[in-house]
């Protein structure tokens, strides 16, 4: 029987646009032999792993995404835009995939969100063991246009990494990811709490820089990255990815009291 609850299904176009992006870049879809991505509760309709196949394609044209849904109605209304290198099937947490097949990214976006944080821990450990050696799940929330999007990179290690996405125009404090961080961490966001500490000095540098914003918001959110590196924070990446908008970080720099990966 496929492990999960059925989800409110909410989904929309190009709005995973800033993660499927960052996995583009993923080592393991690059060099595997195998470049099978799967799509995690991919909601309402194919949307968005359509759109994964078509952006991933520009780097592996040999991709190949599957999309798993717990809900069969789902899966009927998907299987209908399914097309090569494309397909959907029935299935949660314990991803079922064909002939022993492991992923090499494995996709679960504004899926455990709607889950307690208790349930967490085990659903990480449920789709690590269907990655292939290298591979990477990727789980995170997003808003309902994508401007706004966290995510965790865990690996059969545990998580390795936390990265933040925004749209730059317009923003007015970056801790405005709190409200769309992954389900590990919203209610982690408290007095105490390292991800409370981070999204502090995360916000103290964003003001501090307010004037480069008379260039370009990007010019703003690269030196606020190179604030926090040079307060010590683990920031990883270089200018080409703190231009987007994105900041990525240790996980350990956030990672919650009491925490453990376990295996």
């Amino acid at each position: 029987m496929p492990i999960g609850s059925i989800t409110r299904g909410t989904t929309g176009t190009n709005r995973l646009r800033r993660v499927d992006r960052w996995i583009a870049t993923l080592a393991g879809l690059r060099r595997t032999a195998d470049p099978l991505v799967v799509d995690l509760g991919y909601g309402a309709s194919a949307t968005t792993s359509l759109e994964l196949h078509h952006r991933l394609s520009k780097v592996r044209p040999d991709v190949e995404v599957i999309g798993i849904e717990i809900d069969p109605a789902r899966v009927k209304l998907a299987s209908l835009s399914a097309k090569a290198g494309v397909s959907f099937r029935l299935g949660g947490f314990e991803v079922p995939l064909p002939a022993g097949r492991r992923a090499a990214v494995i996709r679960a976006f504004n899926v455990l969100r709607q889950y307690d944080e208790s349930l967490v821990l085990e659903n990480w450990h449920r789709c690590v063991d269907r990655l292939q050696p290298g591979g990477v799940l990727v789980e995170g929330t997003c808003n309902e246009v994508g401007r706004v999007a966290s995510w965790v990179d865990v690996t059969a290690d545990g998580p390795q990494t936390f990265t933040i996405s925004l749209r730059l125009d317009g923003l007015d404090r970056p801790s405005i990811v709190a409200e769309r961080l992954p389900k590990v961490l919203i209610h982690r966001n408290v007095e105490g709490e390292k991800v409370h500490a981070f999204l502090a000095a995360l916000d103290k540098h964003w003001q501090y820089n307010a004037p480069l914003s008379t260039y370009a918001p990007s010019q703003r959110w690269i030196a606020t990255a190179q604030g926090l590196r040079a307060d010590g924070w683990p920031v990883l990446g270089t200018k080409s990815r703190w231009r987007l908008g994105e900041l990525t970080v240790a996980w350990h720099a956030v990672e919650p009291l009491g925490f453990a990966w376990g295996r």
